[in-house]
């Protein structure tokens, strides 16, 4: 599989946990940065949702990271280019703008320093020390986008 196709599904208890990280941004509990993501979907055109963590970078720049790889939020963001962030009732929409490979490696990097607990099962044995060439070798299979 190419790195442009890199997706990692739900296996095991994965749905179980997803379902309750899901139901706390929507009770209004955020944990180390979480939303819940919306976004239209390319075919319904229905709200679909996913729990994400929202990176700041060193710059205020906001990003969101992808570390199962080209996912269906992501491929929906893709198309609509816009989407929301929902914490509880607060609701934040934005547009995003995907970051070339070239670009990710600091987003990456931070991403992995903060959450590299969390999400480093997905990253190919990858942390936080990786080199910037190791970055580099992974990026195509780590979507990022750039929040507006």
């Amino acid at each position: 599989m190419s790195d442009t196709a890199r997706y990692i599904g739900p296996t095991g208890i994965d749905p179980i946990v997803n379902k309750i990280a899901n139901l706390l941004p929507r009770l209004g509990i955020s944990i180390m940065g979480s939303r819940q993501l919306a976004v239209r979907g390319r075919k319904s055109g229905e709200w679909r949702t996913a729990m994400v963590n929202v990176l700041t970078g060193d710059d205020g720049v906001r990003y969101l990271v992808a570390p199962r790889g080209h996912t269906q939020w992501v491929r929906n963001l893709r198309v609509a280019g816009s989407g929301e962030l929902r914490l509880g009732r607060k609701v934040e929409s934005f547009t995003a703008t995907e970051v070339p490979d070239h670009a990710k490696i600091p987003v990456l990097r931070r991403y992995l320093e903060k959450w590299g607990w969390e999400v480093g099962k997905f990253f190919e044995g990858l942390d936080k020390n990786a080199t910037d060439d190791e970055l580099v070798a992974i990026a195509s299979g780590f979507p990022v986008f750039r929040l507006v």
